[in-house]
């Protein structure tokens, strides 16, 4: 059995839209994970998603911004693709066909846990100070 490690309440992910936090992967390395709602009545209301576009090494969630959702899904801020945000399954952009890498949580109670094994949970927010904030080196001409 995994590991529980409180995150948030799932009333914060859904006021703010996402909420990002940074673990520890089974190889050392830190990886952020961004949780996103879900409005799916047969899946928990909160998932979890590592933070990166399966296009391109692009951050999903942004410090000040949060993820950009749209019609349940979160938008890839670089070209466009977005990904349905209860299943990760892309099928629009340059990344349709591929699927966000998941993190295992539980919901219990109104509060969202960390339980995968392959992460230990290290802080809120970003991995780092680079949070890329100022945008993408967007080739899109997305704007948000």
């Amino acid at each position: 059995m995994a590991t529980r490690y409180r995150l948030t309440s799932v009333e914060t992910v859904e006021t703010a839209g996402s909420w990002l936090f940074t673990a520890r992967d089974d190889h050392g390395e830190d990886t952020e994970v961004v949780l996103v709602p879900c409005s799916d009545d047969e899946k928990p209301p909160v998932q979890a998603w590592v933070n990166r576009c399966t296009h391109e090494d692009q951050r999903l969630h942004r410090e000040r911004v949060g993820a950009v959702l749209r019609d349940g899904g979160i938008v890839c801020p670089k070209h466009g693709s977005i990904f349905e945000a209860c299943s990760g399954d892309c099928d629009s952009g340059e990344a349709a066909g591929t699927r966000l890498l998941s993190v295992d949580i539980d919901v219990e109670g109104g509060q969202v846990y960390l339980t995968d094994d392959s992460f230990s949970y290290l802080r809120e927010g970003a991995a780092d100070d680079s949070d890329d904030d100022d945008g993408p080196d967007s080739t899109s001409h997305l704007q948000f």
